[in-house]
This record gives structure tokens, sequence and C-alpha cells, in this order.
């Protein structure tokens, strides 16, 4: 096999194995089959228009049309010429599968489901990085910079994925790489023959003249090299702080394997189109809907419910889903004698609304809803399954208004012990002062349903909090503690604060995200916005099950069962929440929401209410250390292809420095000039050959080289200098040999090609003397470390054979 043919392979086999770092974030694995096809057609391509020969960027520009080719065939057939040229329907199709693959990786969560869109942009992508790769590595015969094309491919993969196997696909694209590195040197090496063969070990211990095996020395040494840095990456990452998130910030907000028919559903972010949706500068409409409650104040339309807090976010925990029953399971923890009402309401979400958690009032008891839903029982959330969303969709959910009473619920009995482990988990990171003020807040509290209305009122009412969508605070455990201090946020710092305090007193809570009741339309109609968007904590009551609080001051509704904290019969006015103050308005005053009109809040005229955000913020950045580690790691990226060039110039500086006093400094600047002359011919593709004379080696540069009159006498000037310093008794300093050594090194430039020079310039072939000084170092490193070990052997055989020590004396003698 020609070296060529084994650089295409080798290539081809480096990028599908950085490719594979990929099929983790999909829920599938059929598109890599495709990939590899289409990899090895488009290697095949490179391979026989190298052949032909044809010139370089044609060769390239071959694979990409035929690339291009390919991926019409497989991607938009019906919209090209005889189902492979593409025409503009073909491109506008390609358009609309990017936009859809882009939209549904900013939904989806890992693994995502294998969309047209999403497997489009993972084959492309292998294709685009398989074109890169195998146009440096054996069209320009560049090994070294198609590095970064694979490893960009891989950052993508671990930017993105959830770890796992994490190490094993890094494994593999860095042996893909190693063997590309490997197959270059072979290649190489195979072209000089035995101008660098050295020496080998004779049989008897001594030196011998090595044509043959002393050739793959520095292919061993590449080998040594390669596996101990491939140790190093993967045993250095341990001892390093983790990176959260990556390029999407994974969530964990999905849902896992389903069962009764549910099958499998990718993870989903429920919060991307909604804060998508409450950044949009106009307050438009997302949905309408007709009920027959006959009052909406507690027709909260909830999306979702947060309850995995990790000391950084909010997030819907990874639970199993099931295909939608009918009717729904009931409530958990609701007794038949909390009174309740069944309503039916019938929504239509707008056609720009594209929701993958169905938006519905809780509990919902029936969904009636055309499309592909799942149902997760814990949240009692319905989820739309491989890209369903709520578009345009018209739907009918059957729901209960709960309505206990304080007696109920301050009577209700200890939780269940599964609930209490889940719901009541807090980081290690929250700070103490959460925990504290809920303990001052909530002190002379005498049940759960006390200490959760006094929670309610401290944020509502007397604790002095402002209600401002300008405040730019996360929501995580130092964002809490700081929200406690300033006292001022918008309905997700409220919610999340008061279901944190409520964890640290035992009570089992979560945060639902999702819309408030909305304001009437006519006709019976009611309408929601964006600025309805909201954010509400839910506490769990034995008898009645998960219930709404509403802390956040001037938004939605308090509900009717937290205005009295008192049942005995006495009444304070600490715990009646309906109470005004001066910088608070009545929570039993109608909203924003409800008193203004979709065409009042439009004009703005009942001001801004909106979230800025719904959760997925961090504190106050990412950390000192990521941002360092971050750098560092941008900086290594950019500076390590630099590194040849940079070991060039630095040893270019050092061979023409000062030439000394002595004969023999004298000597060494001369032959360390000649090198610079035959490193600077071999880096433009002149091949060294030390079986010549230094005067023949000029005369080989200057026909190769092409060079001009002037550079062609100052290499022969050189080439006299090394013979008067090799042979003469006395050798005499040349003068200018550094300005010849100049004048050749830019002749040789200059007659060229671009992408010679280029090469020259920034991957020198001579920089493999590196790797060569490093083989020698370890080689005389391990022959060190083998004469200490065996002369310490030999002194412990010499201790062990030579004759004991005095013998102790006897008791007699003592």
């Amino acid at each position: 096999m020609s070296g060529g043919a084994r650089l295409s392979i080798c290539a081809t086999l480096a990028t599908f194995l950085a490719t594979c770092s990929l099929l983790p974030l999909v829920d599938r694995s059929t598109w890599i089959i495709q990939a590899a096809v289409l990899l090895v057609i488009q290697a095949a391509v490179g391979a026989a228009a190298r052949r032909v020969p044809l010139a370089r960027p044609l060769t390239v520009l071959a694979q990409a049309v035929v690339s291009l080719l390919l991926l019409t065939l497989v991607f938009a057939h019906d919209q090209a010429l005889g189902a492979v040229l593409p025409g503009p329907d073909a491109f506008r199709h390609f358009g609309e599968l990017f936009q859809a693959g882009g939209d549904d990786v900013s939904r989806y969560a890992i693994p995502a489901p294998l969309t047209d869109g999403i497997r489009l942009m993972l084959v492309g992508g292998a294709l685009v990085i398989g074109l890169a790769v195998d146009a440096l590595a054996v069209t320009f015969r560049s090994a070294a910079p198609a590095g970064l094309p694979l490893l960009a491919l891989y950052s993508v993969a671990a930017g993105l994925s959830q770890g796992g196997a994490a190490w094993l696909w890094f494994v593999l694209a860095a042996g893909g790489y190693l063997v590309l590195l490997l197959a270059e040197g072979r290649d190489r090496l195979s072209q000089w023959g035995r101008v660098f063969g050295g020496t080998s070990r004779a049989p008897g211990g001594g030196m011998q003249a090595d044509g043959g095996s002393g050739v793959l020395a520095p292919v061993r040494t590449g080998r040594r090299i390669g596996v101990l840095a491939l140790g190093i990456a993967l045993v250095v990452p341990l001892a390093l702080p983790a990176l959260d998130g990556g390029l999407l910030g994974t969530s964990g907000t999905g849902v896992g394997s389903g069962t009764g028919g549910g099958g499998t559903i990718s993870a989903v972010n429920p919060l991307v189109s909604l804060k998508d949706s409450l950044n949009e500068p106009e307050d438009r409409e997302v949905m309408a809907y007709r009920t027959n409650a006959e009052q909406t104040s507690d027709m909260y339309l909830r999306i979702v419910a947060l309850d995995d807090f990790d000391g950084t976010n909010w997030r819907p925990s990874v639970r199993s889903i099931t295909a939608v029953p009918s009717p729904l399971p009931s409530p958990r923890g609701l007794d038949a004698d909390v009174r309740r009402t069944e309503i039916k309401t019938t929504i239509s979400a707008a056609d720009e609304y594209a929701q993958d958690w169905l938006p519905m009032p809780f509990p919902a008891t029936r969904v009636e809803i055309g499309g592909r839903w799942r149902y997760e029982q814990v949240g009692r959330t319905l989820v739309g399954d491989h890209g369903q969303t709520t578009r345009g969709k018209t739907y009918t959910v059957n729901s209960l208004i709960v309505q206990p009473t304080a007696e109920q619920l301050a009577a209700s009995g200890p939780p269940p012990g599964d609930l209490v482990r889940e719901f009541t988990k807090v980081p290690d990171s929250l700070p103490d002062v959460v925990e504290q003020t809920a303990l001052r807040v909530t002190e002379g509290a005498a049940n759960n349903y006390e200490r959760a209305v006094k929670l309610q009122d401290y944020f509502a009412v007397s604790g002095g909090f402002t209600y401002n969508t300008e405040v730019s605070a996360g929501s995580g455990s130092a964002a809490i503690a700081r929200f406690l201090k300033e006292k001022e946020g918008f309905c997700v710092h409220f919610s999340f604060s008061m279901a944190a305090m409520a964890r640290t007193l035992g009570i089992p809570a979560r945060v639902a995200v999702g819309f408030t009741p909305g304001s009437p339309a006519g006709d019976g109609n009611y309408s929601v916005g964006l600025r309805d968007a909201h954010a509400w904590p839910e506490l769990y009551f034995e008898g009645v099950g998960w219930t709404r609080f509403e802390p956040t001051p001037n938004r939605g509704t308090v509900p009717e069962y937290t205005q009295d904290n008192t049942p005995s019969g006495s009444s304070t006015d600490q715990a009646a929440p309906s109470a005004s103050t001066s910088d608070a308005p009545s929570a039993s005053q109608p909203s924003s929401s409800e008193s203004c009109s979709l065409a009042q809040r439009k004009d703005g005229s009942c001001g801004n209410t909106a979230p800025a955000a719904i959760g997925g913020s961090t504190d106050d950045g990412p950390p000192f250390g990521t941002i360092l580690l971050a750098t560092l790691a941008g900086l290594l990226v950019l500076v390590v292809p630099l590194l040849p060039m940079l070991w060039r110039k630095r040893v270019r500086a050092l061979r023409l420095g000062s030439s000394g006093r002595t004969d023999a400094d004298i000597a060494g600047r001369t032959l360390a000039a000649w090198r610079e002359v035959t490193d600077t011919a071999w880096d433009h593709g002149i091949l060294p050959d030390d079986s010549q004379t230094p005067r023949k080696a000029a005369a080989r540069i200057v026909r190769v080289g092409r060079l001009d009159t002037a550079a062609a006498e100052a290499v022969h000037r050189a080439a006299a200098a090394v013979e008067q310093v090799l042979y003469a008794p006395r050798p005499q300093p040349a003068s200018g040999l550094g300005e010849d050594v100049h004048r050749v090194c830019d002749g040789l430039h200059a007659n060229m090609s671009r992408t010679t020079r280029l090469r020259a310039t920034f991957a020198p072939r001579s920089a493999v003397r590196v790797a060569w000084a490093v083989a020698r170092r370890w080689e005389t490193f391990a022959a060190g470390l083998r004469a200490r070990w065996t002369a310490a052997l030999d002194r412990r055989r010499s201790g062990a054979s030579s004759p004991s020590g005095p013998s102790r004396p006897s008791s007699q003698e003592g």
C-alpha cells in the first residue's frame, strides 16, 4: 500500500473516531452509518483526484462538490434535479432543515431526538470536518494542523454531552489523531531512506550502522510520546474542577424512558421557548381560552414543575413518562373530604407559540389533544414527543379547582417519606442565612401550614420586598441570599426563595412555571399574553396535595386558604396576606394581569410585569477558576499550532548569534549557520542528504531551489566556510556569514509556491528535530536508569555474598 493511500485511510479513520463522540447527543445512532459511508466516498474521491493528478485546490474542490451531491441525494433528493443536482429548491430545503435543526437543538437537551434537521447537522458536520482533515493531512501533507478540526468536533461533543463514558470518546478521538500522525511520520521517513538511519545496538552490545531499523526510532519515540500524552490528558482532568454547562448548558430537565407504551422521549428544556417569549419586546398573545369556571382568579396555566435544586438552578427532574391516560390518575394526597369543583377549559395556542410542555390548569383530570404527547405522573404534566409542540394547537382540559380550608391545611398529617426525601433536599452550597431567616420568620408557628403562610406573608406583605423585573440576579444559592438581603426581584426570586426556605423547614416544595389567568377578551374568552408568564411555589400537604402559594407582590392572586392562618378562631394581622402596606399593593385587589386588557398591555399602560427570564441564570457569572481554565484552554488552542514556527525562529536566532572568540566558537558558529541553510532548504521541500559534501549540497540547493545569482553565491560562500572549518588547520571566520544565510532563506522563500511558503513558516519540516532530541534524551535517561539499577543490583548481590559481620558476644564473654 502506498504512503498516500495509507494516510488517506488514517485520515478517514481519525475523522470517524472523532465523529463517534457525537453519538451520546442523540437518542438513535443510525446517522453514524450514513456519515461513515459518505466519509469513505469523500476520501475515495480525494484519492482518485490525487492519482490523476489534479492540482491540490482542485482536489479539495472536487471533494467538496461530491460531498454536496451526496448530501443532496440523502437529504434533498425530492427537490433536486435527478435526485442529485441541487437547485434553488434544494438549497431552500437545506436552509429549512438547518433552521429546524437549530430550533430542535435549542429546545431539546441530551439526548435529543434524531430529527431530519439534527441529522443533517451531524452528517453534514462530519463531512465538513472530514474534508478539512483529508485536505490538510493528505492533500497538503500536513497532519499536525489536521488536529484542529478534529479538536473542534470533539469539543462540540464534549461541551454538549452529559458525561457518562466521555473518557471513551476522548480515547477514540485522540487515538485516531495519533494514528494519523504516525502514518504521516512513517510516510516521511520512508522517503528519507538511509539518510537518517542512525545506529542500533549490535547483538554483542556495541553499536552498528543501521540502515533500516534505526530509521524507526522516531516512530517508536512518537508512539511513546503519544501514549504518554494520552495518559496525561486522561489523568490531569481528574484533578481539575468540573466546567459546568457547554454550548447549550444542559439542565437535566428532561424525562427518561417511559412505560406502558410511552417509549422513550428525549429531554426537553421547558424554559427555553418561554424565556425567548419573555424577551420579546411586544406583549403578544400566546394563547386564548374559554372556561365554565365561575371565576378565573385561580386559573393558573401551569407548564411544568421545577423540583431539582442543585445550588445553581431549579430544574425538572429526569423522570419516566407514559402514554396519556384517560382519565388522568387522581392527584396524590387529595382526600375526598376536600372541597373541589371540576371545570372544563378549551385552550387555543397561537401559531407563533411553540412550547414543548402543555400549559393547562392544575390539577388536570382529563386532556383531549391531538398529536404526540406523553404524560409525566409526578409533575402531572404533558410533554411533546419528538418535536411535538403547542404551535396552533386547540385542546380541552378537565381540571379541579381545589378549595381546602385553613383548618384542613393546618390539620395536615406528616407527608410521605419519599416526598420528604426528594422534595426537601437543599444543596450544601445554600447559605445558612436562608434557613436562619426561615426560622426567624416562622417563629411561633404551630404547624407547616402556619409556617407556609408566614413565609408567603413575609415576601408579599411584611418583609419590605419590592417587585422589580430589571434586577439581574441569578437563581442559585448565592442569589437567594442576596435577594433576602437586597429585597428586590421578580417572580423567579420570590418563588425560588420561598421554596428553598420551605425545604429547610422540612416542607416538601417545588416551583411551578406557567402563566397567570390572563385578562378578559370579551364573549367569555380570556387572553394570555407574554407578560402573564409567572413562577410560583407549590408546597405539599397530606390530605390536600400540592398546593399553590403566591409570595410575589402585585402578581396573580393570593389563594383564599392562605388568608387566615389561625383556624382556632383568633386572628392576627400578621397572618393575613391581604393586608396592604404603603410599598406593596393589596394582594386582594385585581392584579395587573387581571385588570388590564391585552390592548392596554400592548401599549404599555399597565407597566412591565414580565420577568426578564425564568431560571437558568447563574449567580455571579462563572467563577474565576473556570474563567482562568477557559482562558488557558483558548490560549493553548491558539498557541500550540504556532509552536513549530516559534521554535524555528528561536533556533535561527541562536544559530546566527555571536561568533565567539576561540577557534571552537568559530567552528561551531559556521557549522550552525550551515545547519540553518540545510534546514531552511528542508522546510521548503529540499530534503537534506548527509552523504554529499557541503559543495555538492550547495549546488543541489541552488538547482532545486532555483536561486538567483546573489542567493546562489551566498550558498557557495557558506559551503566554502564549512569546508574551511572542517579541513583547514586554523579556520578563519567568514565575514558576513549571517547575511549570507538570510539571503539564502529569502531566495528560497521567494521562489516557492504560496503553499510551500506557508508550510515552511507555520509547519516547518525541520521541527522533527525536536522529536529526535526528545528521543535522544529519553534514551540517555533510560540508559542512566538501567545503569543505576544494574549497579544497585550488583551492590546488593555483593553485599549478600560477603561474610557476616562480627558475631554477637555470648553471655559468658559479656
